[in-house]
């Protein structure tokens, strides 16, 4: 089984994998990817394509990663779109599988190796493929919802890191013989953070403890967290260069680097724009809020 076969790795870090859901072309409108994995007479599918922005994407510049769980195409026109797309496991080493780009000069997240990766006429065994065929759109976006808490508690975390760090240097730092943290401009941003990142942290533990991983089904809570956690990250993470003023602006004092990586939590999983659109369809259905 794929589970005996690549979990025990994954898990003690031997192996690096990822998972490879966006093209060059498609981002948020994941179902209109272009990848495909079509069935070969070797008894396996011959999977073509791109994937981009692929986290553990690759090790160095010129070395992939060891395995990928690659979302592709295996429709024919008739099939319903629910019924589209397959998961597969593809390992470094198999032909035509290949490290496009290694993506530089990110603005945040520099420590998370991304890539771009190419696929041509790779041959995947048939044993490869991740559960049935046509089966991955639910495990998508259950996995899509799983990862829109996980982003949402990137963000407190964020969050968490710059009141502490804001907090220690008002009191620390002083200006006109007294302490940063008896101004009240300053006493407000301290304030209106440690107040958005409770509220962020009590709603993202409310939603992650009442979570049905089995089945998806919790989008509108799950973008909604998402929604609110990340803007709320970057808002505090910003709060924080405030308060320390230039040397919030510089490498030395961590909070810098916090509002850059913020940044991509709110493109990330899903965009902030979609997170939108998905609520208010939901939404529709709802006539009472519990």
């Amino acid at each position: 089984m794929l589970l005996f076969r690549f979990l025990p790795d994954a898990c003690s870090g031997k192996r690096i994998g990822g998972m490879c859901m966006s093209e060059p072309a498609y981002g948020t409108d994941v179902l209109g990817m272009q990848t495909t994995a079509v069935k070969n007479n070797k008894g396996g599918y011959t999977l073509n394509g791109q994937k981009m922005w692929i986290t553990n994407g690759c090790v160095d510049d010129d070395t992939l990663g060891d395995m990928f769980l690659v979302y592709a195409r295996t429709a024919t026109e008739d099939t319903p779109a629910s019924r589209s797309i397959s998961l597969f496991l593809v390992e470094k080493g198999m032909d035509g599988f290949s490290l496009g780009t290694r993506i530089k000069d990110k603005c945040g997240m520099r420590a998370s190796a991304t890539a771009e990766l190419v696929f041509e006429d790779v041959h995947v065994p048939a044993e490869n493929l991740v559960g049935e065929e046509g089966g991955a759109v639910l495990c998508m976006m259950r996995n899509l919802e799983i990862e829109r808490v996980a982003l949402g508690a990137m963000s407190c975390g964020i969050a968490r890191r710059s009141v502490e760090m804001m907090n220690a240097y008002a009191n620390e730092r002083k200006a006109f013989s007294q302490p940063l943290v008896n101004f009240g401009q300053i006493q407000r941003y301290i304030a209106n953070s440690y107040a958005e990142f409770m509220a962020g942290r009590t709603y993202l533990y409310n939603v992650a403890a009442n979570m049905e991983l089995e089945h998806a089904g919790n989008r509108l809570e799950t973008d909604a967290v998402k929604l609110f956690c990340t803007e709320m990250g970057k808002n505090v993470a910003d709060n924080a260069i405030q308060v320390l003023g230039g040397n919030g602006y510089i490498g030395d004092y961590v909070v810098e680097r916090l509002w850059r990586d913020s940044k991509l939590l709110e493109i990330g999983g899903g965009t902030l724009e979609s997170h939108q659109k998905n609520m208010v369809r939901d939404l529709k259905s709802l006539n009472k809020i519990d």
